[in-house]
């Protein structure tokens, strides 16, 4: 797989692809040195690298300093186009369906449920039996409502608005400068981030896999510390001229 910081974008999920998963979102840990790395290549990007993921913009600040890397949040829901940039937030579910999904992911012992505004995810990793009757309880109390969908992850349920993804936040990215004009990788390691391998394999770009095979993934990554690996390399080349 050869990448080339010259003339490539980088779109990187966070938990599960930079990062080990843990039990609560708010329990992972960041390896040191891995913010300063993913600058590090960012600038032999020339800005053309983003985070893509589940977590809010403002989780994702908290985890690899305030406004250092462009950025989309909540599967792009709220995306920051550059670095320092102010941030462009959908509208916010509505507080009645949140608070309703908040009550139902209570009664069930070991799901709690994350409100990240723009959508509320239900864990349940604690507690996998749960998933069938968790998927129906969700299902109704979503019900008719247009424009809402539930989508499925790592032992989780993410509701959130139809037509919002990860694949639709790479074409965001890539519209504008200093994405525009570079071929697109993608690496992730969740069903989520399907809709990002679409996305690059359309503007003819690289979609990663990691941990296990995905649809339109190129190639797969074993776990996290590969991929860190990898972008150690990347960071560490040579700056070269883009052509």
């Amino acid at each position: 797989m050869a990448l080339d910081p010259g003339t490539h974008a980088f779109f990187l999920d966070v938990d599960g692809t930079l990062i080990d998963i843990a039990e609560r979102p708010e329990a992972v840990v960041v390896p040191p040195g891995l913010s300063d790395t993913l600058m590090a290549l960012a600038e032999r990007a020339d800005g053309a690298l983003a985070l893509v993921s589940g977590r809010s913009l403002a989780s994702l600040d908290a985890l690899f300093g305030a406004d250092r890397f462009a950025a989309a949040g909540v599967h792009g829901a709220d995306i920051r186009l550059a670095a320092g940039g102010p941030s462009h937030p959908a509208p916010a579910l509505d507080e009645d369906l949140r608070d309703a999904l908040r009550a139902a992911a209570a009664r069930f012992a070991g799901v709690f449920a994350e409100d990240k505004i723009h959508a509320v995810a239900i864990h349940y990793r604690a507690s996998p039996e749960a998933a069938p009757a968790l998927s129906r309880a969700l299902t109704e109390v979503v019900g008719q409502r247009r424009g809402i969908e539930i989508m499925p992850g790592h032992c989780v349920f993410e509701v959130r608005q139809a037509g919002i993804d990860k694949g639709a936040a790479v074409d965001r990215f890539m519209a504008s400068p200093p994405f525009a004009g570079r071929r697109p990788v993608f690496i992730g390691d969740d069903v989520t981030d399907e809709a990002g391998f679409r996305a690059v394999n359309q503007a003819g770009g690289i979609a990663v896999a990691v941990g296990a095979p995905r649809d339109g993934a190129h190639t797969i990554l074993p776990d996290p510390r590969a991929v860190r690996a990898l972008i150690t390399h990347l960071a560490a080349e040579p700056r070269q001229r883009r052509r």
